[in-house]
């Protein structure tokens, strides 16, 4: 047994989760924080057979998309700077980071 852990935007969460409930993978749904922009995140857990994880990834591939995002870079100075006009960049988010884990026991109570 596996354990996929998939760290993604929070656009992608609603496709993603019913996606993975089309294709009869059970998940769990967990609000997350951090990475590059600090924007919020969401960490989907999914428990599978070792044999269903190559559909799970081709699952997760398909519905958690790369798009540009235009952003304001953080100040030089380290904070609000009253002089300091940022000039919005151009970044790449989306996608998904994803973690497989092996599994030493599953119990459900």
């Amino acid at each position: 047994m596996k354990l996929i852990l998939a760290i993604i935007q929070d656009k992608d969460s609603n496709r993603l989760t019913d996606a993975l409930s089309e294709g009869n993978f059970k998940s769990t749904k967990l609000a997350s924080s951090g990475g590059f922009l600090k924007e919020g995140n969401t960490t989907i857990m999914i428990g599978c057979e070792e044999d269903h994880v190559d559909q799970a990834l081709e699952i997760i591939k398909d519905n958690c998309s790369h798009r540009d995002q235009m952003v304001a870079p953080i100040s030089p100075m380290g904070g609000n700077a009253d002089s300091y006009i940022p000039k919005p960049v151009k970044v790449e988010v989306g996608g998904a980071t994803v973690f497989v884990l092996p599994v030493d026991a599953f119990h459900q109570f």
